[in-house]
């Protein structure tokens, strides 16, 4: 009885860690954000296009991760996308005349935005700044119409 009592309790305490390190995966996998609770001040950039960034992609200087990006939306009015940024506290030297860059992580990879500083010594980015000087992404379609248009115009011109 005592030897099935202890094998009981052996499982359910195997059974409760399981849960939880599952839990804690699911967690790191999804994409559970470290920034939400670490202080640091938000910045705004505009951009023509920003293919298929999310919330919560990195944002990195020089490839190391600086921040994430904490809210995308459309400005009604210029119909630009305004991407909030949230930038981790000790990086407080950016230059205000930084520009940013939307990346993809390899070939077919998420979008992040890099930060490119600028070379202003005595105005620095702070909450509630905003990065006019921007590149959207690449959109691989686009590239490949435009690709696919040349080839067609070339052919005319041979053949004309």
């Amino acid at each position: 009885m005592l030897q099935t009592k202890r094998l009981e309790t052996a499982v359910g305490f195997f059974l409760l860690f399981s849960i939880g390190a599952l839990i804690i995966l699911a967690l790191k996998v999804g994409g559970l954000s470290v920034y939400s609770g670490t202080k640091g001040y938000w910045i705004t950039a505009v951009f023509n296009n920003v293919g298929d960034l999310k919330v919560r992609a990195p944002v990195t200087i020089a490839g190391v991760r600086v921040g994430e990006v904490s809210g995308v939306h459309m400005d009604p009015k210029t119909f630009k996308a305004i991407v909030a940024l949230h930038i981790e506290k000790a990086q407080t030297q950016l230059p205000a005349d930084s520009s940013a860059h939307i990346y993809t992580q390899g070939l077919l990879g998420s979008n992040y935005i890099s930060l490119t500083p600028g070379f202003d010594d005595q105005h620095f980015l702070q909450n509630g700044s905003r990065i006019t000087n921007t590149h959207s992404a690449l959109i691989l379609e686009d590239l490949i119409g435009q690709l696919l248009f040349s080839l067609k115009s070339s052919d005319k011109n041979k053949s004309g």
